[in-house]
């Protein structure tokens, strides 16, 4: 197998400046950079990232442990990690914790064992619910940074990537008063998280704020039938002509049901949900969505974590970085 040493001396330059433009350093011109990356392809020259780890102390992989998988939005983020920590030559191991506390915890104590250099993370529902946060005390305790996204447990000391979720409710609720619209519900399936709480807030408030508005407040809980559900509180409350749903999954049957029940999208009653441009895709008409802008999301926190890990910053200085939703207007509202 080729070395480092054997590419500087055939290039006539020092190992140093191969290594440095392996890794793209600013320090190398974009020629030399070129011609060390084309004799490294040539003669398929891989690093020796064992090597590598026990000489820096420094394993360049980035822990990620996600809640669920098959959540569109928390996969779209894994996605703009991955992307962004590739940039700056990291790797990723991905754990689910399936919303499970012990599950989280046992993803840190595996990967913080020598594995990785960080994490970035989404907290467990079981954790926010249980209120339990010493185990992210203990990571960071060990030298390992956390970066947070989403769902984070603020009284941890760590960066953050949020959402502006009570603004972004709070704007959409506005947005159907401003439509006329007289009796308002807010559907959710995830009231026990930071976000779902934050998102009832903001349509509480602006409810309050603009005059003499009734709550219909629609909570969904895992084990229930969301279709069951949002079919019988539509029937249940007739006189509904707007919609807010604090999830894609209930936006989208909110408004596939009220077609259902005869009333016509927006004329009747109009719709707005959290979701993705290609959840919209899933109704006629298209839904309104408040897009959360999730590879941004991703990114953030990747840039966050690798530059607490390149700069070696003091653990005080934490920052939290809110990422602006956009209101994309569609068919579902006037």
């Amino acid at each position: 197998m080729v070395t480092l040493k054997q590419l500087a001396k055939e290039l006539n330059v020092s190992i140093s400046t191969v290594s440095k433009a392996l890794n793209n350093s600013v320090e190398i011109g974009e020629e030399t950079v070129k011609r060390v990356k084309e004799l490294a392809e040539l003669y398929n020259y891989k690093p020796n990232k064992v090597a590598l780890s026990l000489k820096q102390n420094k394993t360049k992989t980035i822990g990620v442990i996600i809640p669920d998988i098959l959540n569109h939005f928390l996969a779209k983020v894994l996605f703009g990690i991955e992307r962004e920590a590739t940039k700056y030559g990291y790797n990723i191991i991905t754990c689910i914790s399936n919303e499970s506390l012990e599950k989280e915890k046992d993803g840190l104590q595996l990967l913080a064992n020598g594995s990785v250099d960080g994490f970035i993370l989404s907290v467990a529902q079981e954790t926010q619910i249980k209120n339990e946060i010493e185990h992210f005390k203990r990571t960071i305790s060990q030298g390992l940074p956390i970066v947070m996204f989403d769902r984070v447990a603020h009284d941890v000391l760590c960066d953050k990537v949020i959402v502006d979720d009570f603004d972004a409710t709070y704007n959409a609720t506005l947005g159907l008063i401003a439509e006329k619209r007289k009796h308002i519900a807010f559907i959710s399936t995830i009231d026990s998280l930071s976000v779902g709480k934050l998102r009832a807030r903001g349509y509480n408030k602006a409810l309050i704020e603009n005059g003499n508005y009734e709550p219909y407040v629609l909570s969904i809980k895992k084990k229930d039938d969301s279709q069951k559900k949002i079919l019988s509180f539509l029937k249940k409350n007739p006189q509904i002509d707007g919609v807010i749903s604090a999830d894609s999954s209930s936006g989208i049957i909110a408004l596939n049901t009220a077609i259902k029940l005869g009333r016509k999208v927006p004329k009747d009653i109009s719709v707005i949900g959290y979701a993705s441009k290609s959840d919209s895709y899933h109704t006629i008409p298209k839904l309104t969505t408040i897009r959360q802008h999730a590879k941004e999301i991703g990114a953030s926190a990747a840039q966050m974590l690798i530059n607490r890990l390149q700069n070696k910053t003091t653990q005080e200085d934490v920052k939290t970085i809110i990422v602006k939703t956009s209101v994309i207007k569609s068919k579902s509202t006037l």
